[in-house]
């Protein structure tokens, strides 16, 4: 199933620039991983916002959950997430 995933990072702004670097590592680690393991699909980021749009594709729903949740900045972020659907125009 393929899944388009909005998020937007929450971290507060008075995080220290030494946690703030150490997550952003961790975040770059992991979505390598979920992006060698063919879960991560594309990443775009959006201008002027601190958010990111992915093209996702996982088993299930659950599946799904548990790639986003094992990102480092999970606890921070604001999460949309939409199943999508093959249209009959693409079909073949």
């Amino acid at each position: 199933m393929e899944f388009l995933v909005r998020t937007e990072n929450l971290l507060p702004a008075d995080t220290p620039d030494d946690v703030r670097e150490q997550l952003r590592k961790g975040e770059r680690d992991r979505a390598m991983q979920l992006r060698e393991a063919g879960i991560l699909k594309r990443l775009w980021r959006v201008p002027g916002r601190n958010a990111t749009v992915g093209l996702y594709e996982a088993e299930d729903p659950a599946a799904l959950h548990d790639a986003l949740t094992s990102l480092p900045m999970w606890k921070w972020m604001d999460v949309t997430v939409e199943a999508l659907a093959t249209h009959p125009q693409e079909r073949r």
